[in-house]
């Protein structure tokens, strides 16, 4: 069968998409910035595919800056039988026009669309768009093998997929994410356009940098705000790859791309043993010494101090928290599991040993005032000014479909509009105590609340060569262009 995976550009006065692999969508408005990021699962449903003797067409072009015209002209010369496409809430409605374009132009064309959104709502889509399939779940890269297996009569479907049969909606059943990660293949990188991914990222230190999953997802799981938490990988089905296969992947990268940097993007990066047994691979390799290693953490993890320094030798570099509050009411609700006593403790051990923490904030909870925010906001300062975060992001709170916190926000009559849209961190889509306006400054107070003299004077130390520089450089642009989007408020 030939099988395109596709990631169609979408024109917008936004700017550019960031819609692969990213939890919270958002969109780039400044070119400078704008990055895409390698959308690791799809890449291994590619892989799976092409090794099963199908024929696929890797066609983002979003990561290509392509135009719709040009995507559509390379779509029509690959002729597939079938077209995949991830989407997110804020692109929905985007992707069943594009669907609609698609199906009109390709004869008999089948199409797929997975990913959070749809997995939250599998038949919006069917009622609203000519999409033939909807997987839900994150293990997309099985369900699309077996899906693919099913149309060509070799296998049964499994749970999780909703299709249409003589107009009505049919729904496989249960939904399993039971998979062995450790089956999947090593993701073919050429046939997957790694190259369009690598060389310019915010995670990234030094280039060229690539993505790796060696879990799936978060073994918390329980974040109201978490679309990926509870739409694609749902509590108690964290799963992680052995070891030894993600040394070999590691290695991989490194001699075969001559990779600098990669970036497991893991909800939360595995712990316990398996974290020891990666590190002292990694060290007994001397892959620590070849390549750097950016991971997801959590504040509420039971990592010690020889654990973070065990990190720092066996490669580790950058490593990011979500902190989302500093005030414990608000933790609470979001069932986020930590202690605000916690963060600080964590931070001073990670930092002691040489890493580099990264925080995420959100502003715009319903039942915070302005005196919670600010409260907030200090607390990063405070963090920069000693030394025990390097950089941080913030953004608006974004109830997705699925969640708790859109469960509560629908029942509370917290919404302002159910527009999906408007679910791109421009605007705040929950009622609070403030103006938006109000809520957008103190977001540019977030991102101003690095620029002390003590940190500066940090940084400025901290320039080694031509990466720091380049770095530096970017998050600069970054910070600049952040500042700007919610200034505008567009």
């Amino acid at each position: 069968m030939k099988i395109a995976v596709c990631y169609p550009p979408i024109k917008s006065k936004k700017g550019r998409p960031l819609l692969s692999q990213n939890r919270q969508f958002q969109w780039f408005s400044s070119s400078l910035t704008a990055y895409s990021i390698y959308p690791v699962v799809m890449a291994q449903a590619a892989t799976l595919l092409s090794q099963n003797g199908h024929q696929i067409a890797w066609l983002d072009g979003i990561a290509k800056n392509w135009p719709f015209e040009k995507f559509l002209q390379k779509l029509k010369e690959f002729a597939p039988d079938l077209v995949i496409i991830e989407s997110k809430t804020p692109v929905i409605k985007n992707h069943w026009e594009i669907i609609k374009i698609l199906k009109s132009e390709i004869g008999n064309l089948k199409s797929v669309l997975v990913g959070d959104h749809v997995s939250a709502l599998p038949q919006e889509s069917l009622e609203n768009s000519p999409v033939d399939h909807i997987l839900t779940g994150g293990d997309y890269d099985f369900s699309l093998l077996n899906l693919v297996s099913h149309l060509e009569g070799e296998q049964k479907l499994e749970g999780g997929v909703y299709y249409r049969k003589k107009k009505k909606i049919i729904n496989s059943g249960a939904l399993k994410l039971n998979h062995n990660l450790d089956d999947l293949p090593m993701i073919d990188r050429d046939l997957t356009c790694w190259q369009d991914y690598a060389y310019k990222n915010s995670n990234f230190y030094r280039v060229p940098g690539a993505y790796t999953m060696f879990a799936r997802d978060c073994w918390w799981g329980k974040c109201s705000f978490c679309s990926w938490a509870h739409n694609l990988y749902p509590p108690k089905t964290y799963r992680v790859v052995s070891p030894k296969k993600a040394l070999e992947e590691v290695k991989h990268l490194v001699e075969q791309y001559r990779v600098k940097e990669i970036m497991d993007d893991s909800g939360t990066f595995p712990q316990g043993a398996w974290l020891k047994e990666f590190a002292k691979l990694m060290i007994d390799s001397g892959l620590n010494k070849r390549v750097k290693i950016n991971c997801n953490l959590r504040f509420n993890s039971d990592l010690e101090e020889e654990d973070y320094q065990l990190m720092a030798k066996a490669g580790f570099r950058f490593l990011l928290f979500g902190l989302e509050s500093a005030n414990q009411k608000t933790l609470d609700k979001i069932n986020k599991g930590l202690k605000i006593d916690q963060v600080e403790k964590t931070l001073t051990l990670a930092s002691r040993a040489g890493l580099m923490p990264h925080v995420t904030v959100m502003v715009g909870y319903p039942w915070e005032d302005e005196a919670d925010i600010k409260q907030t906001t200090a607390f990063v300062k405070r963090l920069f000014q000693k030394g025990l975060i390097f950089t941080m992001q913030a953004t608006l709170v974004i109830p997705y479909p699925g969640t708790p916190l859109f469960l509560e926000a629908k029942k509370k009559g917290w919404l302002k509009t159910q527009k999906w849209a408007d679910y791109d961190m421009r605007k705040a889509i929950l009622k609070t105590k403030m103006s938006e306006k109000k809520l957008k400054n103190h977001i540019q107070s977030l991102y101003a609340s690095f620029a002390s003299l003590q940190f500066i004077l940090r940084t400025l130390k901290s320039i080694r060569g031509i990466d720091d520089i380049k770095y530096i450089a970017f998050q600069g642009l970054k910070f600049i262009a952040k500042k700007l989007d919610f200034k505008k408020g567009v």
